[in-house]
């Protein structure tokens, strides 16, 4: 890029200023100073002869000094005498005067000899102002060039005096590009939100009868299902200004800034209603107030006082609504929750089934699909996915068929791409070794415990490809949301984390068990825990016995208070233990009494490397100990 005249005098400013001040400190007083010293001197210096002020003084007294002119202060004099040696003819002499002679001056005048004084041109004191004058102006003339130029830059220098100003960004037209149409998988969301759309395009339908809008309406739910994206929704759909920030962009280093964004943010929305306010990620600054170590951060709770105070300074109908997103609702201050401020949540969680199949017509609208796609096949393969992640699905899929050559998406990609998100980028291989041959033994244990279990999920597949961290994996596809489970299907979980573990134990013996099951185990001990303290799945009876706590500056204690006393909790692990170790037992039975189908589907997995779900149960139907008609009714 072509550096435009200001950026060279930026640059060159810092080196003519030194320049300039090593000259006026070194050279400037042997030049300009001495510049008119040295004129005084050279008329000084026109007598070729000195005289010595004893010698000039005996001519003075024998009447031969005609004129004296005195430079220099009068430390310098040139004199005019004659010379009886030269026949009396007139010759000019130099003579070094003492520092103080105040009678030679009387002498001069008794004397009537011309006398006359030159003072020193004082030039040099001239250029010493002007050259303590030229610094300071470079200095605030390269200032005020810096600030012009960082005003055009956010967050320069420039900027210090605009600390206070809201950093919303404005959309006048709510040009957002976003309607609700654009938006699927959450039509309960949707249809909340729609009433705000109404009152900001016909606010008299709810005025007629008395209604108030909510002044504030508060998205909650998991990351990445939409909520930035309703909020958008809404500001297009009801074409209103649109002002949108996040809550981090409130705190800021300097005490009473967050304060202040917020009353100039709501004067600009007062100026601009009827118009939406979109706050995202509310919580980090709506925290509850007095948590954390200290009381927590003054500053923060200044900004959040400040707009619980803007909250309530403006009427219910007087156009402007707050929208807030937030995924941590429970940290946030109870004030900031009341009626009168935000009055309704919406909860927008993962979607359904239904939902799933229709966010992913939505972001299919411009990927190139294949014959064989089939989007119900693929909402029913990712349950728990949010809106981000199965565009992310569909993103990743049109990756892979890119840099695979083909010409559209196919079932293969995808499955790659489900694979790819879910656990992470595909690693090299593993060798055929006693690992590999160890690592089957451990995934086709999970999957014949899985399989062979009534109230476990199906499997989808197994497959000795690394991804991530993981040296094998066996996928688990349930056959439909689950929104509550039960003790029959948390006990089935437990003993399908375990089936690895028991394949290890039955075919090489507890002295070759390794630490692979290390992430089951964790898994293990937590679902089981769980069962017996928060889910009252055990013998001690239908009591929790802990409850979540969350960290402390996440506004909550500062430690966890035991909830029940010592025996409890050793009934506790006892109950823990008890649980885990039945499934434990069943799992190795299963594995035991099934041997020799495990030791066929890990020869066919150390071949294939991968096990489709419905392969792996016909062939388990047809060497299990268990009826045949039960697993086919499972394919």
């Amino acid at each position: 890029m072509k550096p435009t005249w200001r950026t060279v005098l930026l640059w060159a400013l810092p080196a003519v200023v030194v320049g300039f001040f090593l000259w006026q400190t070194t050279l400037m007083p042997m030049t300009f100073g001495g510049a008119a010293a040295s004129a005084q001197t050279a008329n000084a210096n026109t007598a070729s002869t000195r005289m010595t002020y004893g010698r000039f003084l005996e001519y003075l007294d024998a009447n031969r000094v005609k004129s004296v002119d005195l430079y220099e202060n009068g430390r310098t004099a040139i004199v005019q005498a004659t010379d009886p040696e030269l026949e009396g003819r007139v010759q000019r002499l130099r003579v070094d005067l003492p520092g103080t002679a105040p009678e030679l001056m009387s002498r001069l005048r008794a004397a009537n000899i011309e006398l006359d004084s030159h003072p020193t041109q004082n030039n040099g004191a001239i250029w010493s102002i002007l050259g303590n004058l030229v610094f300071p102006g470079l200095l605030l003339g390269g200032l005020f060039l810096l600030f012009r130029r960082s005003n055009n830059m956010p967050g320069g220098p420039g900027q210090a005096m605009n600390f206070g100003k809201s950093k919303a960004r404005f959309m006048m037209e709510a040009k957002t590009g976003v309607m609700f149409d654009d938006v699927a998988g959450i039509e309960e969301a949707k249809e909340e939100l729609q009433e705000v759309v109404t009152f900001l395009k016909q606010p008299e339908k709810f005025t007629a009868v008395g209604a108030k809008i909510p002044k504030g309406v508060l998205l909650v739910g998991p990351p990445g299902t939409g909520k930035t994206l309703l909020a958008k929704a809404i500001a297009g759909e009801a074409g209103t200004p649109f002002f949108s920030i996040s809550g981090s962009e409130f705190v800021e280093m300097f005490v009473g800034v967050g304060a202040s964004r917020v009353r100039d943010l709501f004067k600009k929305a007062k100026e601009n209603a009827p118009c939406i306010i979109f706050i995202d990620e509310i919580d980090a600054v709506g925290r509850q107030r007095g948590a954390g170590i200290g009381g927590g951060n003054d500053e923060r709770e200044q900004t959040l006082n400040q707009l619980l105070t803007e909250m309530d300074g403006f009427e219910g109908n007087s156009g402007i609504i707050i929208i807030a997103a937030t995924n941590r609702a429970d940290v946030l201050d109870s004030a900031l929750l009341r009626p009168g401020r935000f009055d309704r949540q919406v909860m927008v969680d993962v979607p359904d089934i239904k939902g799933r199949l229709e966010v992913l017509n939505v972001h299919a609208r411009n990927k190139k699909l294949g014959e064989d796609i089939s989007l119900d096949v693929i909402a029913r393969r990712t349950p728990g996915f949010s809106g981000a992640d199965l565009a992310n699905l569909l993103n990743e899929a049109a990756i892979l068929t890119a840099r695979r050559r083909k010409d559209a998406i196919t079932m293969e990609e995808i499955d790659a791409a489900v694979d790819r998100v879910v656990a992470g980028m595909e690693g090299t291989p593993l060798v055929d070794s006693k690992s590999k041959r160890l690592i089957a033994y451990h995934e086709i244990g999970h999957a014949i415990v899985g399989t062979l279990l009534k109230n476990h999920d199906p499997v989808q597949k197994v497959t000795l490809v690394p991804r991530g961290q993981a040296q094998g994996l066996t996928w688990f596809i349930p056959s439909e949301d689950q929104s509550l489970v039960s003790r029959l299907q948390l006990k089935a979980r437990i003993a399908g984390a375990l089936g690895g573990r028991a394949a290890e134990e039955v075919v090489f013996g507890d002295a070759e068990v390794t630490t692979g099951a290390g992430g089951d185990l964790q898994m293990v001990a937590g679902l089981a825990r769980q069962m017996v303290t928060r889910y009252g799945m055990s013998d001690l009876g239908p009591v929790s016995l802990e409850s979540q706590q969350g960290e402390v500056f996440l506004g909550r204690d500062w430690t966890t208070r035991s909830e029940y006393s010592e025996e409890i909790a050793a009934r506790i692990d006892a109950q823990v233990r008890a649980i885990v170790g039945q499934c434990h037992q069943e799992a190795l039975q299963i594995v035991r009494e099934n041997r020799v189908v495990v030791d066929r589907l890990v020869d066919l997995l150390i071949e294939r490397e991968t096990i489709d779900g419905d392969e792996l149960r016909r062939i388990v139907a047809e060497y299990a100990a268990v009826p045949e008609k039960e697993q086919l009714a499972r394919i």
